[in-house]
């Protein structure tokens, strides 16, 4: 995860921002269950870095990269406790934290398509790994909430991050410039899913009763 080229560094920064905003939103939905400090601080980690460590596991990818690079799991910490002390003006931020989330989910994509790529995986494993990565890590901070993931009630997420996956990995056979299809696709992504919020676009439901 996060092993976007070193030149990047605009999308480096993002992933830097994404990860301390998702730690962050990982922490005040752990204040509204009142959770102490050290789970705050653990939801805050494992909302960040749990995507692309289930990725990792999935794919093999060792060591996991928060394991390589412990900066992630201190920034991811810090800021979840962060909140704590900032929390009564965090909260206030909430169209922010929308947009960041909006940039953690494409650039966790990207990221994570980057990583099977690497590992010459095929098309459609690289597009999943990229899901994955982008949307595993708040799957786990609503369960381990008590939640419904956001994923299956609001507007469109996985969604978004599948066809930024798969607009982004087109790039990989066709040797297209790197950086010009990089910028390309983390703007179709945040300009959809940023759509998605405003018009609340979502994915038809399947409401099921069976009183007869």
């Amino acid at each position: 995860m996060w092993s976007l080229p070193p030149s990047d560094t605009v999308l480096q920064m993002l992933t830097y921002v994404a990860l301390a905003a998702q730690a962050m939103t990982a922490a005040l939905a752990a204040g509204r269950r009142s959770m102490d400090w050290a789970g705050v601080c653990m939801l805050g980690c494992i909302t960040a870095l749990g995507g692309g460590t289930i990725r990792d596991v999935l794919l093999g990818h060792y060591p996991l990269v928060w394991v390589q690079n412990p900066s992630y799991l201190a920034l991811t910490a810090v800021a979840a406790f962060a909140t704590i002390l900032i929390a009564r003006h965090v909260h206030r931020l909430n169209v922010a934290f929308l947009v960041l989330d909006a940039i953690g989910l494409v650039v966790f994509t990207m990221a994570g398509c980057d990583v099977a790529w690497q590992m010459n995986a095929s098309l459609p494993i690289v597009i999943v790994a990229g899901m994955i990565t982008g949307c595993a890590g708040g799957v786990l901070r609503d369960i381990l909430c008590n939640d419904v993931p956001l994923l299956f009630r609001a507007e469109l997420y996985a969604s978004v991050s599948v066809v930024t996956g798969l607009f982004y990995a087109t790039a990989f056979g066709l040797n297209l410039n790197a950086h010009v299809w990089t910028a390309l696709t983390f703007a179709l992504g945040l300009t959809l899913r940023l759509l998605a919020i405003r018009y609340k676009w979502e994915m038809p439901k399947f409401v099921f009763n069976d009183e007869r």
